[in-house]
């Protein structure tokens, strides 16, 4: 009797630790990745593109004090690049020019990298979009907001940069993931919107994204970024900085050439804070045309206008913003500017083309020139859309650290 007994125990343990187990984890997807070969441009169309590309940039940005690296390429095959400038504006020495593996800080279009990996464990299904936060975080304070809401800016929360500004927090340290989501949980800072009502551009989004990647699995959001997707895609000059990179990460200037020291908001990332270079930035971009990244499907989920409340070119994905055009053409893209770093990342789906622009010198004509840049392809009208909405997030002038809001005017708080 004992011996059936003890057997019967053994069956009762092992098979709840085999359920609580397999609860638990779900096998990740590996990402074996093949990298697309560049496909070949007709040689007139190609001398076309360089010749009028070459003259616009030659004769515009970097004539404007334009300092970092760009690159305009059509279905992968760089049609014109150019490094310009140096890495330290307070070192003359010949060692320190920008080069094609110079990293620099992409700020918001980061969010690209952060909402692709978010979906891609949704593919997996290791997460589903609907889930709310507080599946992840049981004390979160916002009970209505769900993944998806965070994804596409229509959570209502309140950014980051503004309610840790305002607050008694210890602006020598650096604020981390886990230190906002604290904040949050202790202060309850008002919403913004209700969830689900309004697009919101919000950081607090991303953050709160990155920190949930990690809960699901189980690695930092720097190494699993590293393991999952840029070793994969062999992005060699691209990592997410942490704290451990203040003294070797290059840093940014104003447009008076003087450097922009660190602040307490350095410490978060899945909001900014990846470095990368246009080349790597590139390979991003041609891995998304494949299905090892994300299927059609889901990928095409991510260029989907969610925010409809009012008539506007302008709209917002999951991770991308969009720019849907009465012609029926299609622009997807991030812009972003932390400190005096500027970036700006299009592709123009039609035409397999791409745009990048780096900077490490603040310029507000690096997001006006990205956009100029699509009238090479097709029939874009950014000079109209330009001179039309002098609101859109090219040719807003921003408080330090700040970038544009988005495509929908925010409205008072209430």
């Amino acid at each position: 009797m004992k011996t059936i007994g003890w057997l019967a125990l053994l069956l009762i343990f092992g098979t709840g630790c085999k359920s609580s187990s397999s609860e638990k984890k779900i096998p990740e997807d590996s990402l074996q990745y093949y990298p697309p070969t560049p496909q070949q441009i007709d040689k007139a169309e190609f001398r076309r593109l360089y010749r009028d590309i070459s003259v616009f940039f030659d004769t515009g940005l970097l004539k404007q004090g334009f300092n970092g690296g760009l690159i305009i390429a059509k279905k992968g095959q760089i049609i014109f690049e150019k490094y310009q400038g140096k890495i330290d504006l307070r070192n003359d020495s010949i060692n320190n020019l920008i080069t094609d593996s110079t990293s620099l800080h992409i700020a918001s279009t980061s969010k690209t990298f952060t909402g692709v990996a978010v979906v891609r464990l949704a593919q997996e299904g290791r997460l589903s979009l609907n889930d709310a936060v507080t599946k992840y975080f049981p004390a979160f304070p916002y009970k209505d907001v769900t993944i998806q809401s965070l994804l596409n800016h229509r959570s209502g929360l309140s950014n980051y940069l503004y309610f840790i500004s305002n607050s008694n927090w210890d602006k020598k340290k650096l604020l981390t993931n886990e230190d906002m989501l604290q904040f949050m949980i202790a202060n309850k800072p008002e919403v913004s919107y209700p969830a689900n009502t309004h697009f919101s551009y919000c950081n607090t989004n991303y953050v709160l994204l990155a920190m949930i990647i990690e809960k699901v699995t189980g690695k930092s959001f720097p190494e699993y970024m590293q393991t999952k997707y840029f070793a994969p895609l062999q992005m060699k000059n691209t990592y997410v900085f942490t704290e451990k990179d203040t003294a070797t990460a290059n840093m940014s200037f104003n447009k008076k050439a003087t450097v922009w020291d660190y602040d307490c908001m350095d410490g978060t990332y899945g909001d900014k804070n990846i470095f990368t270079t246009p080349k790597d930035l590139l390979k991003w971009d041609q891995a998304l045309y494949t299905d090892q990244i994300l299927s059609k499907q889901m990928l095409d989920s991510c260029f989907i206008g969610y925010s409809n409340e009012r008539p506007s070119i302008h709209n917002y994905g999951l991770g991308w913003r969009l720019q849907f055009l009465p012609n029926g053409k299609k622009i997807v893209y991030h812009f972003g500017k932390w400190h005096g770093f500027n970036a700006a990342f299009a592709r123009l789906i039609d035409e397999e083309a791409t745009i990048i622009i780096l900077g490490n010198k603040f310029n507000k004509s690096i997001y006006g020139s990205a956009q100029l840049s699509y009238d090479f392809f097709g029939d874009y009208f950014q000079t109209k859309i330009m001179n039309d909405e002098p609101g859109t997030d090219s040719l807003q002038t921003e408080m330090p650290g700040r970038e544009p809001e988005g495509p929908v005017k925010k409205s008072k708080k209430k």
